[in-house]
């Protein structure tokens, strides 16, 4: 077996897996061992995108098949640099490392997409780095070629090596506005959903990047029609499938539940980590607790429905970001709500959602025009972008069915939400 690049790239690729999206994916035995793991199996019983699919019903693929698909774009994304002159500084035992982080990167992802994101738990980066370091999953990646430790630390970046100038090489292209990652995910979640948003062109992008050892790569100014295509599409896809109103219902329910499981000491955090979508349903119905009802009725398909949506303004919604003192707000909001209606709303049956704030990386260099890609020719320059997040940051009251409709055709509906120190207070 070589000691280049090359070798990490080219040798061994015996083992074919069948993809829906990129066609025949192979692996070395040794990286299909990774995939047949226990920790990577967990990931087979993981739904990509939680509850989308009671609005898609398509939307059935596995956190797993994602991961799959990361690897083959990071691996054809690494040789196209490679062959370009990134060669210069790559070795094979950092190059199978990257295929690894790849492969892995979600090992430590949550269960239910991302319902457990804002509650006070370790990152996914974080637990995955774990893993990758623990066994099995250490000897393996050991017996794939790579260094465990160095393969953690491309995917949790609060991991020492910093300074290795390959390490930080690999952490640029596995993050970033043409990460393999982001590649995948939005053809995958295009696909599945039936809609035409995500679908990108990745062997035209693969074609227009050049190696460069701080940044990971750089773009020619013929590659900026596909950063703009990226941006718009994960725009849309924002819009149309992940911040679907009852997609944000699903996941506000489930994390409502979840926190007050927490606050409770109910459920300890260690639980919520390594449990797959089955098992967090399962956890939450083994407790006694008056809220995680709300959980049932998720998987039963009886949604809170959106009794008022705002655009989110940071000055006067900012105590709202944080998700115990919403809860207090929403408490408010829940007497006021059984005032105008003449019929009394618990506060279980009331939830404030606040999308988390969403980014749009344009941090890229295009080489002929000389300058960084939100100066560049593009169209989408800074103030676009943040066009782009303020229109997708709404704010939503979700309310138990029963009272949705008497809610939303109040005339006082607006004065209510509009007073400005309301949200100020608490």
């Amino acid at each position: 077996m070589g000691n280049d690049i090359y070798g990490a790239l080219r040798e061994g690729f015996t083992d074919p897996v069948r993809d829906v999206l990129w066609g025949h994916i192979y692996l070395t035995p040794p990286l299909a061992a990774l995939a047949r793991s226990v920790p990577f199996m967990r990931l087979f019983r993981i739904f990509q995108l939680g509850p989308t699919y009671g609005t898609y019903p398509g939307a059935t693929h596995t956190r797993a098949a994602h991961s799959i698909g990361v690897y083959h774009l990071a691996r054809r994304l690494l040789l196209n640099l490679a062959e370009r002159g990134a060669d210069g500084w790559l070795t094979f035992t950092g190059g199978r490392s990257f295929l690894c982080a790849a492969l892995l990167h979600d090992l430590g992802h949550f269960p239910y997409a991302h319902s457990l994101k804002e509650l006070s738990l370790a990152s996914h980066e974080e637990l995955t780095g774990r893993i990758i370091r623990s066994e099995p999953v250490k000897s393996l990646v050991a017996g794939a070629g790579g260094d465990p430790d160095f393969t953690a630390a491309i995917v949790d970046v609060k991991l020492p090596g910093g300074e290795d100038r390959e390490l930080f090489f690999y952490r640029k292209l596995l993050s970033g506005v043409l990460d393999p990652d982001k590649l995948d995910y939005l053809n995958r979640d295009a696909r599945y959903c039936g809609v035409p948003y995500g679908a990108q062109d990745v062997d035209f992008i693969l074609s227009r990047l050049h190696p460069q050892a701080e940044r990971g790569f750089d773009i020619d100014s013929r590659g900026i029609p596909s950063v703009e295509s990226i941006l718009f599409s994960k725009y849309l896809m924002y819009r149309s499938v992940y911040w679907h109103r009852s997609v944000r219902s699903a996941t506000a329910m489930i994390k409502k539940a979840l926190l007050a499981g927490l606050n409770a000491g109910v459920i300890a955090r260690e639980e919520l980590y390594n449990l797959d979508d089955q098992g967090l349903f399962a956890l939450m119905a083994s407790r006694s607790l008056p809220l995680f009802a709300l959980a049932e009725k998720v998987r039963d398909g009886c949604l809170y429905g959106a009794a008022a949506e705002f655009p989110f303004d940071e000055p006067v919604h900012r105590n709202l970001l944080d998700i115990n003192r919403r809860f207090y707000h929403e408490q408010a909001l829940a007497r006021e709500f059984s005032e105008l209606t003449g019929r009394r709303i618990l506060p279980e049956e009331l939830i404030i959602d606040v999308p988390e704030p969403v980014s749009f990386e344009t941090g890229l260099y295009v080489t002929d025009e000389r300058c960084f890609f939100s100066e560049s020719s593009s169209v989408f320059k800074a103030r676009g972008v943040d066009g782009f997040i303020r229109t997708l940051r709404v704010i939503r009251v979700f309310v138990a069915p029963e009272y949705e409709n008497s809610i939303k055709s109040s005339i006082k509906l607006y004065d209510i939400l509009h007073k400005k120190e309301k949200w100020l207070q608490l």
